[in-house]
């Protein structure tokens, strides 16, 4: 009985290409839990440094040179876990009780702030730019101090109801500003700014950019926290998704049509 109960395993191991005798769970759970059989499903593959480490090599990026894609965790577990220091999202001066924002002030008990009073401290910042620094350029970032977790929100520019991604851009090169040698203000996370509900980001041609755009311009800006997936990318179980950015080398040959 032994031997034919070692042979399943070793069969099963083998199966799994490299994660030959390694089991996840007690028992005989790994044979039936099946990814196969859920609909909603990431496959994670691993970073450049992940790989070249388990050939006998090393490198890898350090965390001043990433951006940590936090696939599979829920935010606002995390932030009442105290995991952050520090939430970047959207805000609008209009309505904000179907944005982020309105779900974490709801969920810190601490804080005096309400989804209403954030949606009125933003229109009252918007009229007073329009008064006084007119020809600024938005988006603007909003402190928004829960005393727990601070919420730097990226203000949707007036009169639009949704972000592009030059917006994220101007908006995260503030952040990573305000971010700066404050100790304080980290561990740091953001949204991914897909898939909202309240703040929508649209591309140059009318549709919502590639989570790689996302993750590019946040990049490019000086943004190296953590950055929490869309609800939507559950559903993209056939395509292979990094744990970090930047993606290895490859991704942009293939986006370029060379593999």
């Amino acid at each position: 009985m032994r031997e034919q109960h070692s042979g399943h395993r070793q069969g099963a191991g083998q199966a799994a290409g490299q994660g030959a005798g390694v089991r996840l769970y007690d028992g005989e759970t790994d044979a039936l839990v099946s990814a196969e059989l859920s609909p909603l499903r990431v496959s994670l593959l691993p970073a450049e440094g992940q790989a070249a480490r388990e050939q006998g090599g090393g490198g890898g990026l350090g965390a001043e040179q990433r951006i940590r894609i936090m696939w599979g965790q829920d935010l606002l577990r995390d932030v009442l876990d105290g995991r952050y220091r520090a939430i970047v999202c959207g805000v609008n001066d209009t309505d904000n009780t179907r944005g982020v924002v309105a779900q974490i002030v709801d969920l810190v008990r601490a804080s005096q702030w309400t989804s209403g009073a954030v949606t009125s401290y933003a229109r009252m910042f918007q009229e007073s730019v329009g008064v006084h620094a007119a020809r600024d350029r938005e988006p603007y970032v909003l402190k928004v101090d829960l005393d727990s977790v601070l919420v730097l929100g990226l203000l949707r520019p007036k009169g639009r109801d949704y972000f592009t991604l030059d917006d994220l851009h101007r908006g995260f090169t503030t952040v990573s500003r305000m971010l700066a040698d404050r100790r304080e203000r980290l561990p740091v996370a953001s949204v991914s700014f897909l898939n909202a509900r309240a703040n929508r980001l649209v591309g140059a041609d009318g549709r919502e950019p590639s989570f790689e755009a996302v993750l590019r311009t946040m990049y490019s800006a000086g943004f190296r926290g953590d950055v929490y997936t869309a609800p939507g990318m559950w559903g993209l179980g056939h395509v292979g998704v990094f744990p970090s950015y930047p993606f290895p080398a490859g991704i942009a040959r293939m986006g370029e049509g060379s593999s």
